[in-house]
């Protein structure tokens, strides 16, 4: 009895050692053989699937139509290029970036920036005449008497260093939400400022105030002028707005947020005219108030933009999402507004043109909203054309 059941698992054990060694051999050929798919050559890790057909036919492979420039930025807020192609990025905690071609990249630290919330160091903008002057303008939250507040500050860089020159303009109240921030010279010279309600409401609405509004002054801090009241308000009755762009005729657009909670949604595009009211808290929406202008377009009460930095290609503004975490593209001209990228990249902030005809865009994951990936924060460049139909 015993010897017929060891010879029995005697047999056994030879049937499972050819099956372990026929599987070993199989998982060994296949470890050699198989073919691990490299990541997207410009976004590690990530498959990307662009939204319309001529993005789909080009080829992607060979960087030149999407490829990141810089990485692992710390929340970056606004993108400029200077005259000689340099890359001036600020970032929220207080810095401010200079990448260049040869890659012996500068980075300053501005001491007073107050990052809480959404204010920091914000936005900035170079002064139309930087090759005479050096002059940069920077946007930036600070703290005075336990008091948050907003300016806009002169700085010139010069041998490297770049040092406080001037306030251009002051005491803008600051909160934890809505301190605007973006700054850009517009076609007639003059500096632009958005400005957020700094979550009080009622401040929009009163063209005395700096808050929740479209400011504009002079390189030189000074009040044009042409200004409806007599002050740097330009126009009013805005909660934080977010991008400015001017078209091919020189007419201002800018985005702005909608309210949040219960009416979240409502997100805003506007064309800007001197002095007009754009209606903050009174009216969102559809909804309309004499003596108030009613959204060149708007996203409704199911979706939400978040829209922050703008730009125009051709007939198209072009407008970053935040929560919407899409590029944008409106046609000014029949009012249709199509997303790119939904997804792909996370949560953008910054979109400006550079001086080779390409798209910069700024991703903000790390700013506590949305989720980090690898190399977070990034730059990334856009060929356009991959926004046409």
């Amino acid at each position: 009895m015993f010897v017929l059941y060891n010879r029995g698992m005697r047999k056994l054990s030879i049937v499972a050692f050819v099956i372990l060694s026929l599987s070993l051999g199989f998982l060994l050929f296949y470890k050699k053989t198989s073919v691990k798919k490299p990541p997207s050559e410009f976004f590690p890790g990530a498959k990307l699937s662009l939204d319309n057909k001529k993005a789909k036919e080009t080829d992607l492979k060979s960087n030149k139509d999407i490829k990141v420039i810089a990485e692992n930025l710390k929340i970056p807020w606004e993108i400029v290029f200077l005259p000689d192609k340099r890359i001036l990025i600020t970032e929220r905690p207080g810095t401010v970036k200079i990448l260049t071609p040869k890659g012996d990249d500068l980075e300053y630290k501005v001491d007073e920036v107050y990052h809480y919330g959404e204010g920091g160091l914000l936005g900035a903008a170079v002064h139309p005449d930087f090759e005479k002057n050096n002059f940069i303008y920077l946007y930036l939250t600070y703290r005075k008497n336990n008091e948050i507040l907003n300016k806009v500050v002169r700085y010139r860089l010069e041998n490297n260093r770049l040092n406080q020159d001037k306030i251009i303009i002051d005491n803008i109240k600051g909160a934890i939400f809505h301190d605007g921030g973006r700054i850009e010279f517009g076609p007639d010279g003059y500096l632009y400022i958005t400005t957020g309600d700094a979550t009080q409401p009622e401040l929009s609405q009163d063209p005395s105030n700096l808050n929740g509004k479209i400011l504009r002054l002079s390189d030189e801090g000074d009040i044009p002028p042409d200004n409806p009241f007599g002050n740097p308000v330009y126009s009013y009755g805005h909660r934080n707005p977010q991008g400015l762009a001017w078209d091919s005729s020189g007419q201002l657009w800018i985005t702005e947020h909608g309210p949040s909670g219960a009416l979240s949604g409502f997100d805003e595009v506007n064309k800007i005219l001197p002095g007009e009211n754009y209606g903050w808290p009174d009216i969102i929406g559809d909804k309309s108030k004499e003596g108030m202008r009613k959204p060149f377009v708007h996203s409704g009460a199911e979706e939400t933009w978040a829209p922050a930095g703008a730009v125009f290609y051709k007939d198209y503004l072009i407008f970053a999402g935040l929560r919407g975490s899409s590029l944008y593209r409106l046609d000014i001209k029949t009012k249709e507004i199509k997303p790119f990228f939904k997804d792909k990249f996370g949560r953008l902030r910054a979109v400006v043109m550079g001086p080779d005809g390409y798209l910069y865009i700024s991703t903000s994951n790390t700013d506590g909203r949305g989720k980090a990936r690898k190399g977070d924060d990034k730059i990334i460049r856009i060929n356009p054309k991959l926004l046409e139909d």
